[in-house]
């Protein structure tokens, strides 16, 4: 029997066994798609430095979303819980010190940042790696809006054509798999903050959408995303010619299929054999 995460205030969800079978089995997939693209498999650090995330702006673009890792100075938190009658709901920022750690809110950012100053070796990498996520969102909704979330991704750095050539397979298999599970998905376009409404890129992204989300029961459970030369630029980032890197990137947020497919089969283990079984029809692959 399912034991579906409930909502908290704080947006902290509990997985159980079953639950976490079923994002291993859909995980198992997605990494089939990752071999037979020829991804290389990384697992980056759990946290960021501020000044790599500031170097594509994300604190003007995110200014909402970012949560920070520090430490507490050991002095004033014992100063501060002497003065305190009760229990320690929150620290308060007096006894903590700067926070030279971020928290990601998204996988590929890491990729980006391990291949800042290189030229690549070929006209274009795919990568794929999983994270822990965490947003600062407004309000939390169980599995479907979590505050730390597991996000897969399968990333290419390249040429741009290779860019829109990796979103139309990803389009292709993401579909393929709903469309067998049978899921009613669709793709809605969505902006993109990195770019500058009123910049030559937003322009661009009118002609060609660089953000579209797999949408089930008017919930997002994955995105294709295309930069363009953004990160490429951003983080020195070349192809053997010389020319900026472009990039993109399939996204999957693993707790909300969890809960898409429970909703679909019933319960999690009903899910994961579903997936098994259509894991094995569609094995031809890409």
């Amino acid at each position: 029997m399912s034991t579906v995460a409930q909502p908290t205030d704080a947006g902290l969800g509990v997985l159980a066994s079953d639950e976490l079978r079923l994002i291993r089995v859909f995980e198992s997939l997605v990494l089939t798609w990752a071999e037979r693209l020829n991804a290389q498999e990384r697992r980056y650090p759990f946290l960021l430095q501020p000044e790599d995330l500031d170097s594509i702006d994300y604190y003007d673009n995110f200014p909402h979303l970012g949560l920070a890792a520090t430490a507490a100075d050991p002095a004033r938190l014992e100063k501060a819980r002497t003065q305190s009658a009760g229990p320690t709901a929150a620290l308060p920022a007096s006894v903590l010190n700067d926070a030279r750690l971020a928290l990601p809110s998204a996988a590929c950012y890491a990729v980006y940042f391990d291949l800042r100053g290189r030229t690549l070796e070929s006209d274009g990498a795919l990568f794929t790696t999983v994270a822990t996520c965490f947003r600062n969102e407004d309000r939390y909704e169980g599995l479907r809006r979590l505050l730390g979330f597991s996000m897969r991704e399968i990333v290419f750095v390249g040429k741009a054509e290779g860019a829109k050539a990796h979103l139309t397979q990803a389009k292709e298999l993401v579909l393929g798999l709903a469309a067998r599970l049978g899921l009613d998905a669709s793709t809605e376009v969505a902006t993109d903050p990195f770019f500058d409404r009123n910049g030559s890129r937003a322009t661009m992204q009118k002609l060609f959408p660089v953000k579209e989300e797999f949408v089930v029961d008017g919930l997002a459970i994955g995105s294709v995303n295309y930069h363009r030369n953004f990160f490429g630029d951003r983080c020195g980032i070349r192809v053997p010619s010389g020319e900026q890197a472009h990039t993109s990137c399939l996204a999957f947020g693993l707790e909300r299929w969890v809960h898409v497919l429970v909703n679909r089969f019933g319960d999690a283990d009903t899910a994961a054999e579903a997936l098994l079984e259509v894991g094995l029809e569609g094995s031809d692959g890409p």
